[in-house]
């Protein structure tokens, strides 16, 4: 078994070599025939080689295998690697090779392939020389190595802001606003207009562009070269930009058409009779010194003569207010029209124009108006922003003026002055009565002040003024210091307030700000807040009430047929009233000028606590009534002492209440009594509102039990006459007190004429009242007066009858007394 594989081992080895020898023999025998394989040449008998560009697997060029196979070599990658030269690539064929321009690159011939680097002469292919619509409208192609970008032309860009883009489909160029981008390509004298991919610049009015320079490069011209811009009046001066029209000496700027030079005139007046003829002669003299050679020189000339014609007019004092009030305002209007035409002509910068007199004229001109203008001497100041004096539409310069003197005061008195509204109304809550306007007093010069914008009736912003005093003010009650302007009105005018405000004021001086301008001054203004009537009423009135008053208490203290509750109770009203109407009488007005002193609200407060304690006495008086009708079983009434104790201490008791709640609410401005603030009046009102109802309902109540006992079969007629007639004398005692008091309620402010008028007469005359109803009416006392008037006069006849009968004993006796002598 073993000897069997191993000869069959043995006869395979030996088939494979006879194998191996057949093929060697049979691969020579194909050479010989000329059969090599592909890609290779036969070189000999035996042996076949790669041709070239050909490599066997096994790296040799020479091979006797039939099997063997030649494979293309790749020359364009290492270790061969064949190099082309620059912008070309080495590109393999099939047992070759190939140099190529690579792309964006080309030789001259317009071939692509070259056989080797030596041949080299690639050449970048511009692509934007090949067509003009590479990269589309508004828009550049940019060549470059390996092809080639598009960019916008200048002028033009891409929304997105990038600088580049590929081709024509991505092209968006669009047109830049260089105008917009850059506002100072044209300045200072061009004006920029954008065009589509570029800009140009045009001059503006005033200026050109110079013969050979660049667009941009404005200058001036030079408009006065023509000689008939200003003529006939005016002289043509060049501004940078423009021109102005300087006005010859008398003339100035014409209001219709500034670009017109008219003669300054005095605006027309007809003067009333009474003016005097010197003062019309020397004013009609003025316009002829207007033309004198030079600007300044008229302004001197114009202050001057405004001196001596204010010192004319005061010779005009004995005329009518109506007409001086006429003189005063034309020579106001005068004043500020003539000197703001004659200040056209005035250099830049600033003046100051004075008398020997005081007349002062400041003046502040420049044709660059910027930040505050102040101007002003000695008499008045005043500050405002440039902008004020500058007019709409014109480029002339901007003029600020002050004139100012003490010379109008004789032509101003007596002026009146009309209050607006809402300082009328403020007065009239101050004062708490009706305010009219008094004669004002001058406290300062009078000042005109004025610019080159005529518009000037609402200022944009306010303008102050700082007035010196021309003497110390020394103010009494009724007395304040006010701005004020005046006010023209038909030829004449008046002082008015509107429009100015005090800002804060002294001895020496006062400062003022107002929305307008006009001619100034600080006035002190008497108000006539106090009626004399009324004054002369309460005065004469309380008078005459107290004195009736003290013959009640009088009355009541020694008429002993009266004694009893009721006329203990009618004495302490009486003391009440007296009290309260000798405190009203003396102190009722506020000394403070407006400030509440300790003084005041000690008065306020015992008028407060006297008034109540007259009405808890009146209420004391309808519990006396109460006891003796309404009760069932009468008895005595309240002892002398808790009518005492509730006469006087409940109205105490009120009085300190509302004292510690606000002690500020005694004392008024104008007036001690209670304030109206925070309803503090009703610590008064409140408590006799309800005393008034407290008595009306006992009355009432009264009367019905008296109308029952009088229709009963048997009543006691003496009893019931004696009720009804203190019944009714008690209602009529509450109508006097509470009527009064009714109209009081519109006593301390500025309410009706009628009802201040009612409620003083009932007031001053309460005392005459209650004389006339518990004296004179009373039977009982009118017998006691009779009884005192007998003895009076008994007493006096008795008097007579003993100096007779002496005088008559002594002229006998004289006789005897001589004979015995």
């Amino acid at each position: 078994m073993s000897s069997l594989p191993r000869s069959l081992f043995l006869g395979l080895c030996i088939l494979v070599l006879l194998d191996i020898a057949v093929l060697q023999n049979l691969k020579g025998s194909q050479c010989r025939r000329g059969g090599c394989p592909k890609d290779s040449i036969c070189v000999n008998k035996t042996h076949c080689a790669c041709e070239d560009g050909f490599i066997t697997s096994s790296g040799n060029k020479y091979f006797s295998d039939i099997l063997e196979i030649c494979d293309d070599v790749n020359e364009c990658v290492p270790p061969i690697k064949i190099f082309c030269g620059m912008n070309a690539d080495c590109v393999n064929t099939y047992g070759s090779y190939n140099c190529t321009c690579i792309t964006g690159y080309t030789l001259p011939s317009g071939e692509k392939n070259f056989p080797n680097a030596s041949m080299n002469n690639c050449q970048d292919i511009n692509e934007c020389a090949s067509s003009n619509d590479t990269c589309g409208q508004n828009a550049e192609c940019v060549n470059e190595n390996k092809g080639y970008h598009c960019t916008c032309m200048e002028g033009y860009a891409l929304p997105s802001g990038k600088k580049k883009f590929s081709d024509v489909t991505r092209n968006n160029c669009q047109d830049v606003d260089e105008c917009q981008r850059n506002s100072s390509l044209c300045a200072p004298h061009g004006v920029c207009l954008n065009t589509p991919g570029s800009y140009m610049c045009t001059c503006k009015p005033g200026f050109a562009k110079r013969n050979g320079d660049h667009l941009m490069n404005c200058v001036d011209k030079n408009e006065c070269q023509n000689k008939s811009l200003c003529e006939p009046n005016g002289i043509c001066e060049n501004t940078v930009g423009s021109y102005v029209c300087k006005c010859k000496p008398g003339f100035a700027k014409s209001r219709e058409n500034p670009a017109e030079c008219v003669e300054i005139r005095f605006p027309s007046w007809i003067p009333p009779r009474e003016v005097h003829q010197d003062f019309l002669d020397h004013l009609s003299s003025m316009p002829s010194k207007f033309k004198a050679a030079s600007a300044q020189k008229s302004i001197e000339n114009f202050v001057q003569d405004m001196e001596r014609l204010l010192k004319i007019s005061q010779g005009m004092e004995h005329l009518p207010v109506e007409i001086r009030l006429q003189v005063a305002t034309y020579v106001l209007s005068i004043t500020e029209q003539i000197l703001r035409d004659l200040a056209q002509a005035m250099p830049n910068g600033g003046a100051v124009f004075h008398t020997r007199n005081g007349t002062e004229l400041s003046l502040n001109i420049t044709d660059k108006p910027v930040g505050k203008a102040e101007i002003g001497r000695s008499h008045a100041k005043m500050t405002l922003d440039w902008s004020l004096a500058l007019t709409p539409g014109s480029s002339e310069p901007a003029i600020v003026g002050l004139f100012s003197t003490y010379d109008m005061e004789k032509l101003l008195a007596q002026a009146p002055l009309v209050l607006e509204p809402e300082e009328q109304a403020r007065l009239q809550e101050v004062n708490e009565a009706p305010v009219k306007g008094g004669a004002p007093v001058l406290l300062s010069a009078v000042s005109t002040a004025f610019l080159s914008n005529q518009d000037t009736a609402h200022l944009s912003s306010p303008v102050t003024f700082a007035f010196a005093h021309s003497k110390t003010p020394r103010l009494e009650p009724g007395q304040e210091v006010i701005c004020a302007f005046w006010q023209h009105d038909n030829g004449s005018g008046h002082w008015a307030t509107t429009g100015c405000r005090v800002v804060g004021t002294n001895e020496s001086s006062t400062t003022c700000s107002c929305n307008h301008l006009s001619s100034f001054a600080i006035l002190v203004a008497h108000y006539d807040v106090e009626d004399w009537t009324l004054s002369v009423i309460t005065k004469v009135g309380l008078g005459v009430s107290l004195v009736c008053l003290l013959l009640c208490i009088f009355t009541f203290l020694l008429c002993r047929s009266i004694q009893g509750s009721r006329t203990t109770i009618h004495l302490h009203l009486c003391l009440c009233l007296f009290v309260g109407s000798t405190v009203f009488l003396a102190g009722s007005a506020n000394p403070g000028q407006g400030q509440v002193g300790l003084r005041c609200r000690l008065v306020a407060g015992l008028l407060h606590y006297c008034f109540l304690a007259a009405f808890c006495w009146m209420c004391l008086e309808g519990l006396e009534l109460y006891f003796l009708v309404v009760r069932v079983f009468p008895g005595p009434g309240l002892r002398t002492r808790w009518l005492c104790l509730l006469g006087y201490g409940t109205p105490a008791l009120i009085v300190a209440i509302s004292a510690a709640v606000y002690s500020q609410g005694y004392g008024r401005p104008r007036y001690c009594w209670l304030s109206l603030k925070n309803g503090f009046i009703w610590s008064f009102l409140g408590p006799i509102t309800l005393i008034i109802a407290f008595n009306a309902f006992i009355f009432v109540v009264t009367i019905w039990k008296l109308t029952q006992k009088f229709s009963e079969i048997n009543p006691d007629m003496k009893k019931l006459k004696k009720a009804r007639m203190l019944t009714f004398t008690a209602i009529a005692q509450l109508c006097i007190l509470g009527c009064t008091w009714i109209f009081g309620l519109f006593l301390f402010g500025p309410q009706s004429q009628v009802l201040v008028y009612i409620f003083t007469i009932l007031n001053c005359f309460q005392g005459c009242f209650l004389f006339l109803l518990h004296c004179l009416l009373n039977k009982k006392v009118r017998e006691e007066y009779r009884r005192w008037a007998c003895i009076v006069t008994k007493s006096k006849y008795n008097e007579f009858s003993t100096s007779t009968t002496s005088q008559s004993q002594s002229r006998a006796l004289r006789p005897s007394l001589e004979s015995g002598m």
